[in-house]
């Protein structure tokens, strides 16, 4: 069995990942590594974020070796980015779907912060304002992930700068999308994130409205994680 280590500790993300991958791999979250470092998220792409986590994730765990989880030694790190592609909004609110209604923090209020994450319904509401004047044709959006994948090295990694992952620690990416629409007003009580306002292709329900079942199915991260059993599977 791989286990891997998801660079996260959203439980509805995680569930989702286990979901889809199946029994053949064990993931264990950031829950369980207390002290394991923040990671800025920074990057302009997601696959510069997904692949920034992985990395410095997957470093510490080198330095940290002697980390198992019930007798199973963690073989990779899994980390992923993913968000929200709205083609009137050009593409935003993109690498900062998760933070979106904070980037709009008042100048009489608490900083506001590109890292800080907001509340789902905060950026709903944000996301719905933008779009009040937009008709159904043109709220065209597209959820998309990448995934990158990082093995837990044997022993301790030094380099001079966190960025320089050449010869050090390689990264493999995958990617998935899945496009829909952004419709009036949230329905459907399942998911997190934007999936009550995202209706995808062929659909007239929301991602909240659809269950578990069918959204892992199609998903973005659904697409993506298939890409990443088909590598394994050809190891």
């Amino acid at each position: 069995m791989t286990t891997l280590l998801i660079a996260t500790r959203n439980a509805h993300k995680v569930g989702e990942i286990q979901a889809i991958l199946g029994a053949e791999f064990r993931c264990v979250t950031l829950r369980e590594f207390p002290a394991a470092p923040p990671v800025v998220e920074d990057a302009a792409t997601f696959a510069g974020n997904a692949t920034k986590k992985a990395v410095e994730l997957a470093k510490w765990l080198a330095g940290n070796s002697k980390f198992e989880i019930k007798n199973s030694k963690l073989n990779f790190v899994l980390a992923d980015d993913s968000g929200l592609e709205v083609d009137a909004l050009n593409g935003a609110p993109g690498v900062h779907s998760a933070r979106f209604a904070a980037l709009d923090r008042s100048a009489g209020g608490p900083p506001a912060s590109s890292t800080e994450n907001s509340k789902d319904s905060d950026n709903n509401a944000k996301l719905l304002h933008l779009l009040k004047d937009v008709p159904l044709e043109k709220r065209t959006a597209r959820f998309r992930c990448v995934i990158a994948l990082v093995r837990v090295p044997e022993k301790q990694i030094e380099s001079a700068s966190p960025v320089c992952y050449a010869g050090e620690l390689e990264a493999q990416t995958f990617d998935g999308a899945c496009e829909g629409r952004i419709q009036f007003a949230a329905s459907g009580q399942g998911g997190f994130g934007y999936d009550p306002l995202f209706v995808p292709d062929g659909f007239k329900q929301s991602f909240a409205e659809l269950g578990e079942d069918v959204k892992n199915q199609m998903s973005h991260r659904a697409k993506a994680l298939v890409k990443l059993k088909k590598y394994f599977a050809a190891k």
